[in-house]
């Protein structure tokens, strides 16, 4: 018997795309729900009620929101591709740098896209620091837990395709091979994986929308 599995999500939400990848990479069968934002479903209002927003993973008819909290009842609900190790010690070390991932180099580098002039040339260096982090954790290393692809590589997985369209956008080149060859060679090996890098939004349709996004929030800031 088919388990009832569906993913509330949009095209682009790189929220969204973290369950999309996890449940490729475990090769659970799913239906997709495609939501427009700016016109919300009684189903998403009813699934997720708080936060009123996706992803949301509906289960045997329980639903669950926010994508790290999903990411953990998908591993613990399907065993089979593990995306934690067994050791407790790594288990918190993958669940810490998912939530660094979110914390501190989303933030960072919205921060720049978001911003531009003297404001942006002062938000470039603190997002290049944070890059540093990640460069030094993943030296020797083909992902976060090693050799095998794992929860940590899939919460930092908006990078390795988000970081190029704002990098296209702006204009601005954050990182290179040059100085940054560990994170480098990590998103390679992250995107050579199939169900990685065949879910993976149309990229000049990604540029367009987050233009738009960057001129609607620089407008609003040149009107205050």
């Amino acid at each position: 018997m088919v388990e009832e599995v569906k993913l509330f999500r949009t095209w682009s939400s790189p929220y969204a795309l973290r369950i999309v990848w996890a449940l490729k990479l475990k090769g659970i069968e799913y239906e997709t729900i495609f939501e427009d934002i700016s016109n919300k479903s009684p189903l998403l209002l009813r699934y997720n009620p708080v936060h009123k927003k996706v992803p949301v993973l509906l289960h045997r008819g329980k639903s669950i929101s926010e994508s790290l909290v999903i990411l953990e009842y998908i591993e613990d609900t399907w065993k089979q591709a593990p995306l934690l190790p067994e050791s407790p010690y790594e288990i918190a070390r993958a669940h810490f740098w998912a939530k660094f991932s979110d914390s501190k180099l989303m933030p960072a580098i919205w921060h720049v896209f978001l911003t531009q002039g003297k404001q942006q040339e002062e938000a470039i260096p603190p997002a290049i620091e944070i890059l540093k982090i990640i460069e030094e954790e993943l030296k020797g290393k083909k992902y976060f837990g090693g050799q095998t692809i794992g929860l940590a590589d899939i919460a930092f997985g908006w990078m390795a395709n988000l970081l190029y369209v704002l990098e296209e956008i702006t204009g601005l080149k954050l990182m290179n091979t040059q100085n940054f060859p560990s994170l480098s060679a990590w998103i390679n090996n992250f995107s050579d994986v199939p169900a990685i890098k065949e879910n993976w939004p149309p990229h000049e349709k990604l540029v367009t929308k987050f233009q738009a996004i960057r001129e609607k929030y620089l407008a609003a800031g040149a009107t205050k």
